[in-house]
């Protein structure tokens, strides 16, 4: 995998880290040893029937009851999970931040780990992770965004990556061959305009969330590594997302959208249903969260994300987890982060689910060798990218973000301001 933008170590506090900084200063302990550190942990954590609390957000609820589930099941220590809607969940960490009050654990969206390291709100974890014999084949995006000044503090939780997936039965139906990805973009659109032929009730070619940045740069930007290109700039302070590759993936988005092959509520997507008139069997062809494979109810082909002339790429994205700041359990929770990276918890949990696993050296297992996709999946991850900026969530996940004001221009507009759009985006990095 390409290494993530050095920034991932020094940036800037952004409008968050604003929202947090005062309650930390007043609850960040001065220092005092906590009743169980992590110093006492050992190589494998404490197990002495202690009870952890941990939270996530609801996108990856079921991977996580299945953990907590399996960990609960073999160990003394039992822990209690809380699952926060998502939309809720930055400022449900925030407050617990500033009053002293995170659980144990919590897990957080990649692309916010940087920023809630660089705020403190997670416990070193460094002399624990380099002692794993087997940490170079960790996630490496996922370490880099949880690194700050050469110290680490979380390790993967979940990993999801977007894909290209398409309903083998449409396909068929639309004469298109049900065992053959599209190549490029290009073949893509065609292959939603030949679902979108065939006239069937409520059936569409494809879908998206328009108003719904999140899931936009989830998609839309392996489009572009796919071309061997970057969204970003080295320091990620620079957006890259008005190159000839970038107009591309939009006006192929816009031509879908104009010939009526994209499902209609994608104009107003947001983000909470974006993926179900695919898991409904409605729509021919998505770019889709690996995560949803083991949910997906009928047969499905799954490929990376092209680029408009061919190569394929995901982005590395899914959740971090990490030991609070405010947790005087850090033996113990250090008990369930060594167990998350065992093979027990990668292989027989997550990758009998059809989930992707962490650690390259478990790629190859029962499970993925029983289900080709799986192996898909896990070979375009290593040509993925996990992207982090200054000023990420307000540049791109906001609801009133640049980049959502640019791809609606591009794609429900005429596309004649896509410079300009781009431009806002860079300003708001560099803030």
């Amino acid at each position: 995998m390409k290494s993530m933008n050095s920034r991932a170590r020094k940036a800037a506090t952004t409008a968050l880290a604003a929202f947090l900084v005062v309650g930390l200063a007043a609850c960040s302990g001065g220092g005092a040893a906590p009743a169980s550190s992590l110093a006492d942990a050992g190589a494998e954590g404490v197990d002495d029937g202690s009870t952890l609390t941990l939270w996530t957000r609801a996108p990856l609820e079921k991977q996580a009851k299945l953990l907590v589930e399996a960990y609960n099941d073999s160990h003394e220590n039992q822990v209690e999970l809380t699952v926060v809607p998502n939309d809720d969940y930055v400022a449900k960490v925030g407050a617990a931040a500033g009053s002293g009050s995170l659980p144990d654990l919590f897990a957080a969206d990649i692309v916010y780990m940087p920023n809630w390291t660089e705020q403190g709100l997670f416990q070193d974890l460094t002399e624990n992770i380099d002692g794993l014999d087997f940490k170079d084949e960790i996630n490496e995006g996922h370490l880099e965004a949880g690194t700050f000044e050469d110290k680490e503090y979380a390790l993967p939780f979940v990993l999801d990556l977007s894909m290209l997936f398409w309903n083998k039965e449409l396909f068929a139906e639309a004469g298109l061959d049900p065992e053959k990805a599209p190549a490029n973009l290009a073949e893509f659109a065609d292959a939603a305009k030949a679902v979108q032929a065939l006239n069937k009730p409520d059936t569409y070619g494809t879908a998206t969330g328009l108003n719904c940045g999140g899931c936009l740069v989830f998609t839309w930007f392996p489009a572009v590594w796919a071309a061997g290109e970057e969204v970003l700039s080295d320091d990620g302070a620079e957006s890259l997302l008005a190159s000839d590759t970038a107009k591309e993936v939009y006006s192929t988005w816009k031509d879908l959208y104009d010939s009526g092959a994209v499902l209609p509520s994608s104009k107003d997507e947001a983000g909470p249903t974006w993926t179900a008139g695919f898991t409904e069997g409605k729509v021919g062809l998505q770019f889709y969260p690996a995560t949803l494979l083991s949910s997906t109810p009928f047969e499905a082909g799954v490929a990376g994300i092209p680029g408009p002339d061919g190569g394929a790429s995901t982005f590395v994205g899914g959740d971090g987890i990490g030991i609070s700041k405010d947790s005087e359990k850090g033996a113990q929770a250090w008990s369930f982060l060594n167990w998350l990276m065992s093979e027990e918890a990668q292989v027989e949990v997550l990758a009998k689910n059809n989930d992707v696993v962490s650690r390259s050296d478990l790629a190859d297992n029962e499970y993925s060798s029983k289900d080709p996709r799986l192996i898909t999946i896990n070979e375009v991850a290593g040509e993925g990218e996990t992207p982090v900026a200054r000023n990420f969530q307000e540049a791109f996940n906001s609801p009133t973000s640049p980049w959502l004001t640019l791809v609606r221009n591009a794609v429900l507009g005429d596309g004649a301001t896509v410079d300009a759009d781009n431009d806002e985006i860079t300003a708001v990095l560099e803030q």
